[in-house]
């Protein structure tokens, strides 16, 4: 796929979290890339280019504009995609990545922390509005329901395809009495418990790089999956 450059506007914000954005860029129809990738964004601060990565968080079957969703922290970066307007300019250069998911495998799981849930985003809806029959379980974890990027549009995917299953966890919910999903830290016993099958599925992980790693130790030395089976990214977007 050729990567492409070009200068842009934003056309939407969308708050996902108290702390959590999605910006909306502009595309020519004639981008295209694969659900999973990423791309390099430029804004300006002062005066000044400033570019970071970013996961792309919407599908390729949602035309017209790339999206890109961040925390919102105290860096220079984020204090400036804070400040972006309607019609703001940016510059992005795309696509990039190769951990991607377009249906080439019959099962997969995906393992998310946090704001890293981007790409895991634009493989779900891919699958979903192609209705692809892969069997597809995804394990989302974060620190407290509110802190749950995309909550509702994942229930809607659920809602809507019977062969995806979320299971939502949160180190400690602020409503214990009405938390629906797990509580703790993703371990061995909670893969087994929700994905009873998970030796023969391709686990896709994503999330803050010490997340990733220990996810990556759990899976390959603890339940004894083969490499082959794990595919990864530490999430580029914490600062």
């Amino acid at each position: 796929m050729e990567i492409e450059e070009f200068e842009t506007s934003v056309i939407k914000i969308i708050p996902r979290t108290h702390d959590i954005k999605s910006f909306r860029f502009a595309v020519p129809d004639d981008i295209n890339f694969k659900p999973g990738q990423y791309s390099l964004v430029t804004i300006r601060i002062k005066g000044q280019d400033a570019t970071k990565t970013f996961s792309l968080s919407n599908s390729p079957t949602e035309r017209g504009y790339v999206e890109f969703t961040k925390r919102i922290t105290q860096s220079d970066f984020s204090q400036a995609l804070n400040q972006l307007k309607i019609g703001g300019w940016g510059r992005l250069k795309m696509p990039f990545g190769s951990f991607t998911f377009e249906g080439e495998f019959d099962k997969v799981a995906f393992v998310a922390g946090g704001v890293g849930i981007t790409a895991t985003r634009s493989m779900c809806k891919n699958a979903c509005d192609r209705k692809l029959s892969t069997d597809i379980t995804l394990v989302y974890a974060n620190r407290t329901e509110k802190d749950i990027a995309f909550h509702d549009d994942f229930d809607g995917m659920q809602a809507e395809n019977s062969s995806l299953e979320i299971v939502y966890t949160v180190d400690e919910p602020i409503d214990r009495a009405a938390w629906k999903g797990r509580i703790g830290f993703i371990n061995s016993g909670m893969v087994k418990q929700e994905i009873p099958d998970y030796s023969t599925r391709i686990f896709y992980v994503c999330g803050p790089p010490r997340m990733v790693d220990s996810m990556r130790f759990l899976l390959s030395n603890e339940l004894k999956l083969d490499e082959q089976q794990i595919k990864w990214e530490r999430f580029s977007g914490y600062d």
